[in-house]
């Protein structure tokens, strides 16, 4: 596999180079793990992507909301609560949460049955190497390696873990015990959060649940190995996501980092925290009241992996007439909608028709 990193070179295939990285099923931690000193092509950028990937150096910098929900069913702290989650919501589209329930010995866990799955050998992966994210379980590097421009440098364990869970023998062993239990811990803080947002909607509570916006679920295990030239690639390009809401949890190794006001912010992580971010067809149901913001990680200069574990929520069951859109009861004379309704049709065309970019199904259907 050519490494290097000219992409003006007449003889450079690239439709070829991804296809043989695709088939050797060895993923980027397979590259890195090889000691490489320069990366293949098809993971470097275009000189727009790259000028700006740094970190925040100002010591000063705005950071994104910290939210303690440990007095969450106390009447008199609860509407204080949701006062915060809706202002972070509706600013920054990205806040973590503390004291949120799940013990930090079941955090770390989590994180380490990750990385235990991405340490494992290359034949104990490669089995579970596929490119088929509609069911199941998939271990691939790249959701979208044959559909964008420019590969990024991570791989990811990929489940889908609602409405219909995978059989557990489907989930790898190695991990299997650790991912089955996150997904009840990670659904409950997001069930929770969704509460708080549904109020600040002025909805009932459990309105957002009553909707099964937490019933779609994909839990998805990403690695960020260490890059040898972390200024000519990212390890995850930015974009916003497109379902309801996500929650994330992540090791200490840092590269997180959040659009607001023009500027790139890195979430450093808060010990015993999760960060929630609104997803694209949140801000549409909110007619954008809540809003989905671009993110992106750096590509990983440290010897040590960065870990993330994700569960993706989105909608299960659409309305009756096969639509959804923004929600009815928050539309009024003074509040028309700003977004038209759309099909699922149209969401998955959207989101698998293309790389991972931002809110391009939010563009379309704006009014």
């Amino acid at each position: 596999m050519a490494a290097s990193v000219d992409a003006s070179s007449s003889s450079y295939d690239r439709m070829k180079e991804v296809k043989e990285f695709d088939e050797s099923k060895m993923g980027v931690k397979g590259l890195s793990d090889s000691g490489i000193t320069s990366i293949p092509q098809i993971f470097v950028h275009d000189p727009q992507t790259l000028s700006d990937l740094k970190p925040s150096s100002s010591p000063t910098a705005t950071v994104i909301p910290t939210i303690d929900l440990s007095h969450i069913t106390s009447p008199a702290h609860r509407p204080n609560i949701v006062d915060q989650v809706k202002a972070a919501a509706k600013t920054f589209g990205f806040f973590q949460v503390t004291n949120h329930g799940v013990p930090v010995s079941v955090l770390d866990e989590t994180v380490n049955a990750v990385k235990a799955f991405h340490e494992q050998s290359h034949e104990a992966k490669a089995k579970y190497y596929k490119r088929d994210e509609g069911k199941g379980v998939m271990y691939a590097s790249n959701n979208d390696l044959y559909r964008t421009t420019a590969a990024s440098w991570h791989d990811f364990l990929h489940m889908w873990m609602g409405p219909e869970p995978p059989n557990v023998e489907e989930i790898p062993e190695v991990c299997r015990e650790g991912l089955v239990a996150w997904d009840l811990h990670g659904t409950k803080v997001a069930d929770d959060v969704m509460e708080l947002l549904s109020e600040g909607l002025g909805l009932e509570r459990g309105r957002f649940k009553e909707l099964t916006f937490s019933d779609k679920r994909a839990l998805v295990g990403l690695c960020y190995p260490y890059c040898p030239q972390p200024d000519l690639t990212v390890g995850i390009k930015a974009h916003t996501d497109p379902g309801i809401l996500t929650v994330l949890l992540q090791n200490h190794v840092p590269g997180l980092q959040v659009r607001h006001e023009n500027e790139w912010l890195d979430v450093k992580p808060v010990p015993g925290g999760l960060i929630i971010n609104v997803g694209d067809f949140l801000q549409i149901i909110s007619n954008g009241e809540y809003k989905s913001v671009q993110h992106r990680v750096l590509a990983n200069s440290m010897k040590e992996s960065r870990i993330s574990i994700v569960i993706f929520f989105n909608l299960a069951k659409w309305r009756e007439d096969g639509y959804s859109g923004p929600l009815p009861e928050l539309l009024s004379p003074h509040n028309p909608p700003i977004y038209r309704d759309f099909t699922p049709q149209e969401f998955l065309e959207n989101f698998y028709g293309k790389g991972l970019d931002t809110k391009s199904l939010i563009q379309k259907i704006t009014i």
